[in-house]
């Protein structure tokens, strides 16, 4: 070996690339709440929480689909569950105003059995 030569440098072994530890949907959590309150019957609520984990993923650069899919499935249930609650009150309200005019006891009128009376109170 020449005095005056540079020796090779030294090769360092091959070295992994750090593993950074997994981004977590900041989102991801409050999106799952979302679609379990909407798929229960609690629309408005599934609809907040999907709302709010949408944006909180966003800002977190990622996407959320299950809080999507929470807020979709809170609108339709919010829809239904208004819709039922407007018929059951509107069935109600006619069979209360059928029975004032027909009176107390049981009445068939078309084909339709009405039974009117009053509530024993004790």
């Amino acid at each position: 070996m020449d005095p005056n030569q540079a020796p090779a440098p030294l090769t360092p072994p091959p070295v992994d690339a750090p593993v950074m530890p997994g981004t977590e949907n900041p989102g991801k959590t409050l999106g799952i709440v979302s679609l379990v309150t909407s798929l229960v019957g609690l629309g408005p609520v599934g609809i907040v929480t999907g709302a709010i984990g949408i944006s909180k993923s966003k800002k977190g650069g990622q996407s959320n689909p299950l809080a999507l899919a929470g807020i979709i499935v809170g609108v339709i249930s919010t829809i239904l569950g208004t819709l039922l609650i407007v018929a059951i009150v509107s069935a109600a309200t006619m069979l209360v105003q059928k029975c004032s005019e027909l009176g107390n006891g049981t009445h068939v009128v078309d084909g339709i059995t009405y039974n009117c009376g009053t509530i024993n109170q004790q």
